[in-house]
């Protein structure tokens, strides 16, 4: 289609000179003079015939510089088609796990100028599968004379991958890329998250959205990973607070994010915020882990908590995590007997090794050493998935009413189905 072009131009060219000629040949009118004198030469003409025939120089030249220069952008083209063909069979061998075919491939195809970026950074990552430390240095250094930014990128990997997120963050910075492509905002927020500043990495998620650098999946697991991390992170209350406040509220609602803030409160020895977001998410939304979480909570209040766990007991009778939280929160307040009751309930419900643990501290603690014993057994059993033995002492009738459970319905009155 490009010769055609050029043909049709040549002859519209054409077609205008002679239309020119024609017209300044019939025409009386003062067209101007030119002289030029060159090498003992004199010539006399006017001005259009004198543009025209620089025009027809000018064209003249044209067409014999692009048959001159034809071979060598001929031999051109053939490179570019060699180092493409190279680029592919090398990504292919690279998809393939032939590491070496595909490095050599590569870096063969790195020499040329249009795909040589990408060829060099996909040599980069066979070199690396090879285990070839030197090569892959020596491709990061050719590659850094190519892009600034595809060497950044593949250098924060690296350093990503072989746990020093610092340099990392050093080779983004010092690469000067702004602002950076959506990879090295994923980058930089893996990095920073690794440093212990996942409050910074959170701040990122606006531009990593903005940018869909993630799947949305990815994303939402990301946001959840770090606004816990941030939580956790948080030097004292006012900070914590801070953070907590900026969360949206679907976040505030997610249960290992309501779970960091609860335990990093608590530790900041901030009882009523530390119970309260608990409480207010498992109202919103019933969560096993943190209904365990509320009873595990190293605070007091256990009046209230005690108060709050009976009240969701109604609506979830048979939810072990509860029920192991109700005997935690029984024993602790000195009444053994009703905290064994909820104990036997939970793992009849499945609690598990975590409930037998629970029992084995009240019975350790009652002085009956043998029956903490037993169950400190059983609690290894269950964590590894083998059997329990029962504990002896305990009839039939008592065996039943751990077992039983009381009809769930829903909000039209009807029977709601176990998990």
């Amino acid at each position: 289609m490009k010769p055609f072009r050029t043909v049709m131009l040549l002859l519209l060219l054409v077609m205008a000179g002679v239309l020119a000629a024609q017209w300044m040949a019939g025409t009386d009118r003062d067209l101007g003079e030119v002289f030029i004198r060159f090498g003992g030469y004199d010539l006399h003409t006017n001005v259009p015939r004198a543009l025209l025939s620089l025009m027809l120089v000018g064209t003249v030249a044209w067409l014999a510089w692009r048959l001159i220069s034809l071979p060598f952008r001929a031999w051109g083209r053939h490179r570019r088609k060699q180092a493409r063909a190279r680029l592919i069979e090398g990504l292919d061998a690279l998809h393939a796990g032939q590491w070496q075919k595909a490095e050599k491939l590569l870096e063969r195809a790195a020499d040329d100028a249009e795909v040589g970026p990408v060829a060099r950074t996909a040599a980069v990552q066979a070199a690396r599968e090879r285990g070839d430390e030197a090569a892959v240095q020596r491709h990061l250094a050719a590659l850094r004379d190519r892009s600034t930014t595809a060497h950044a990128l593949a250098s924060a990997q690296i350093a990503l991958d072989t746990g020093r997120p610092d340099d990392a963050l050093t080779t983004l910075d010092a690469a000067d890329v702004q602002p950076l492509p959506p990879r090295g905002l994923v980058l930089r927020t893996q990095a920073l998250a690794a440093t212990a500043r996942a409050g910074d990495a959170y701040g990122l998620l606006g531009a990593l959205k903005q940018n869909q650098a993630l799947a949305p999946a990815a994303f939402d697991a990301l946001e959840i990973r770090l606004a816990s991390q941030s939580l956790i992170e948080a030097a004292d209350p006012n900070v914590l607070a801070e953070r907590w406040e900026t969360l949206t509220k679907p976040l505030r609602l997610q249960p290992a994010v309501v779970a960091a803030y609860a335990e990093r409160a608590a530790a900041l020895r901030w009882e009523d915020a530390a119970t309260r977001s608990i409480e207010q998410a498992l109202e919103a939304r019933w969560d096993e882990s943190l209904a365990a979480l509320y009873g595990r909570l190293p605070v007091g209040k256990l009046d209230s908590r005690r108060a709050s766990a009976q009240h969701w007991l109604a609506a979830h009778p048979a939810s072990p995590s509860l029920l192991l939280a109700l005997g935690r929160l029984s024993r602790l307040q000195g009444q053994w007997t009703q905290a064994q009751e909820f104990l036997h309930r939970a793992i009849a419900q499945g609690a598990g090794a975590e409930a037998w643990e629970e029992l084995g501290d009240g019975f350790g603690a009652a002085g009956d050493a043998t029956m903490a014993q037993q169950c400190y057994s059983n609690a290894l059993k269950a964590a590894h998935g083998g059997a329990t033995v029962e504990l002896p002492g305990r009839d039939l009738k008592q065996k039943i009413h751990a077992e039983a459970v009381v009809e769930e319905r829903d909000a039209h009155g009807l029977p709601r189905l176990r998990d």
